[in-house]
């Protein structure tokens, strides 16, 4: 069966448009802090989203009634002294990479992969431990922001529980995995790991923004 087509919408990248081809559409947000697109199944969907805003689209309805329910003031704005890391994940080819921000700047400090046959919660997980050794090795007691709640509390527990069984094509996954845990557990920090709040802060800057 013929693959249907998509038109993607980006907001937030290099060139704002309506763009008709993943190719195309990578060119504008790839290595963009804060890029925001999303695709649609024809030109005319995605060029009225084009005027519209970007959160119409992605704020889903269970998100909008916990921000009823929670007023903002209940999350102060993100200390912009800060690192901000996040993962991707391709559910096709089952790739992952992740990367970490300076927020105040959104320059990107670090980005590795794609590594093969892993899962989103490892890319999330070896994010964080990544900024924690680099902070370290800097003297740097800055924040860390994750909006992995998961990841958060493997780093907590200084184990990932990942369900992922090694396989033949993933051994570097599993070799990072390692060395990640010995870290936390031969290493203090002073550094506090934070939750992202998506819903009240926007997407975090150090997403890829494929959705």
């Amino acid at each position: 069966m013929e693959k249907k087509p998509k038109f993607y919408t980006v907001w937030e990248g290099r060139k704002a448009g309506v763009y008709d081809s993943w190719d195309e559409c990578k060119k504008q947000v790839e290595g963009v802090a804060g890029a925001k697109y999303k695709s649609f199944d024809s030109k005319k969907e995605a060029e009225a989203a084009l005027k519209e805003n970007y959160w119409k689209y992605t704020q889903t309805q269970s998100t909008a009634k916990k921000q009823a329910k929670i007023p903002a003031s209940a999350f102060p704005p993100p200390v912009l002294e800060s690192i901000v890391v996040d993962a991707a994940w391709n559910s096709v080819n089952k790739d992952m990479e992740y990367q970490g921000f300076y927020l105040k700047t959104k320059e990107l400090i670090f980005h590795k992969g794609p590594f093969p046959k892993a899962t989103n919660n490892i890319g999330e997980f070896l994010a964080i431990v990544h900024a924690l050794a680099y902070l370290k090795n800097r003297n740097s007691n800055l924040p860390i922001y994750s909006d992995s709640r998961t990841a958060i509390s493997w780093v907590r527990n200084k184990k990932a529980n990942t369900k992922l069984d090694e396989a033949n094509g993933n051994p570097e996954v599993f070799e990072l995995l390692d060395r990640a845990e010995k870290w936390l557990k031969t290493n203090t920090y002073p550094n506090k790991v934070l939750k992202w709040e998506t819903d009240y802060w926007g997407e975090n800057p150090a997403d890829f923004g494929r959705k």
